[in-house]
């Protein structure tokens, strides 16, 4: 981990601010503080800084200067300002809420996470009284903005009370004067054309998972009914062509897709991409496995080291930088998230990587029965007999009290970096966050122990990729294009 480190003050250069942390990276050192500033610095630059040998003739020195890395030179102002914009989240209440509409599924992938019951399961539904309700108590959420997520299970197989809260939602935005947005995860099995014209006028966002190539998706995605990559990629390319060809009546979304990254995906890195970039997706999100739900009793089979996961990351955005050069239009979400947060000083909404979590703060989950939970994994963990995440019921809480739960109070706690001995002093502390969920299921604490994580090992992976890719001109070039404005 790196540490807080200072130098001492001479009369060549004024030493570090006293809140910078660096990380040594291939080909140099990465310096970042507080407000989320950062330098890249060679080897040979981060001596003379640290030795005290930088003339404030330097043009460097002027550069750190301006990035509040040295001391006495500090615009606070500037840097105050960066720090409120990374954390005015903290001024609003949860603006993601999930309605878990029902716990049925059709398909049995390997990596589930969210508990699916079988597809004639029972009792497993969520009713309209309890549907409406959830609207009712997300919108009281002081959230200017209001995203609610419909998932599952397979949501369309409540196809009605979707239908419904949709109609529901919208007339609640209007009254209250709060921006609505709808989304819906599906896996497209159960799409018709009546449903997707609903969904289109109504301006429902929706996505979908995509594996990657046929023989890969349908591996992890079991779907005994068909052949899942093909009913996905029909629907795909039927909503993409929705978006192409807009309409005045209402404003079409581009489609997306999400991809779970599993054992089986690790040396398919450029199948993977190259199936993205072939049915026209601009994003794709490598998104890590994690060991929740039916993924933690697989784990020795679909899962895999930090280290592993960390040398697909880099290969894949090596071959994605390598097809932007060639012109073709391709990011990678989470790098675009943390980018964000790097170049951009805002908070992008990743509520997974936060400080504090989103956990309660930022989102809440809506099980099927109305039950609250601090997040869609720790309703997870509910589903498994442990009601650790759980902060009330939609029936018998007000938001006020569900937020003022133990549960969400000590997510919020356990999450806070500042509290953290290792995150505190972490070069990545600025763009990062821990999930109390992951912790729990992994190592037993909300807390947990950064020192042996595989889930911070995995992140500071990430990060070490995304901050050579900045240290490099070219590869610099591309991603500044994929977050900052012309």
């Amino acid at each position: 981990m790196a540490a807080k480190k200072t130098v001492r003050n001479n009369k060549k250069f004024s030493s570090p601010a006293p809140q910078a942390l660096w990380e040594k990276l291939d080909g140099g050192r990465l310096l970042t503080n507080e407000a989320g500033c950062h330098a890249w610095l060679k080897e040979k630059d981060f001596s003379r800084v640290i030795s005290g040998k930088l003339a404030e003739t330097d043009p460097l020195f002027a550069d750190l200067s301006a990035r509040g890395f040295v001391r006495g030179r500090m615009d606070f102002e500037s840097l105050a300002a960066k720090w409120r914009t990374r954390n005015e989240h903290l001024n609003y209440g949860p603006g993601l809420h999930i309605l878990v509409l029902t716990l049925r599924c059709n398909h049995k992938c390997l990596y589930c996470q969210s508990s699916a019951a079988a597809e004639g399961a029972k009792k497993t539904d969520m009713d309209l009284k309890t549907a409406l309700k959830s609207v009712d108590f997300a919108f009281t959420s002081p959230n200017p903005g209001i995203t609610i997520e419909f998932q599952g299970g397979e949501p369309l197989l409540n196809w009605t009370v979707l239908k419904a809260v949709v109609k529901y939602s919208r007339k609640k935005a209007a009254a209250s004067k709060k921006q609505l947005k709808l989304a819906l995860v599906s896996n497209f099995a159960l799409m018709t054309e009546e449903k997707a014209k609903f969904l289109l006028e109504n301006e429902v966002s929706i996505c979908t998972s995509l594996d990657g190539p046929a023989d890969l998706h349908n591996k992890n995605r079991i779907f005994a009914a068909g052949n899942s990559h093909a009913g996905t990629v029909k629907q795909l390319k039927y909503f993409r062509k929705k978006y192409e060809t807009q309409v005045p009546e209402y404003r079409t979304f581009k489609v997306s897709a999400l991809l779970t990254v599993s054992g089986y995906s690790l040396s398919r890195h450029k199948d993977i991409v190259d199936e993205y970039v072939g049915l026209g997706l601009e994003d794709i999100f490598l998104r890590p496995l994690a060991p929740i739900g039916y993924a933690k009793g697989l784990w020795e089979k679909i899962g895999y080291t930090s280290d592993e996961f960390t040398s697909f990351y880099a290969k894949c955005l090596d071959y994605i930088l390598k097809l932007n050069r060639r012109g073709t239009v391709i990011r990678e979400k989470m790098a675009v998230m943390m980018l964000e947060k790097i170049l951009n000083f805002r908070e992008p909404g990743y509520l997974d990587a936060r400080c504090p979590c989103g956990a309660g703060i930022g989102q809440i989950a809506y099980n099927y029965n109305g039950d609250l939970y601090t997040c869609d994994e720790g309703r997870m963990v509910g589903w498994e007999g442990d009601d650790i995440f759980r902060i009330g019921n939609v029936f018998k809480s007000t938001l006020k009290t569900a937020l003022a739960s133990p549960a969400a109070r000590a997510c919020a706690v356990s999450s806070n970096l500042e509290s953290q001995p290792d995150c505190s002093r972490c070069a990545y502390k600025p763009y990062c966050g821990v999930c109390p969920v992951f912790n729990y299921e992994s190592q037993g604490s909300l807390w947990g122990n950064m020192r042996s994580s595989d889930r911070c090992r995995l992140f500071k992976g990430i990060f070490g990729v995304i901050f050579a890719k900045l240290g490099n001109p070219a590869d610099r070039k591309i991603l500044e294009k994929w977050v900052l404005k012309e």
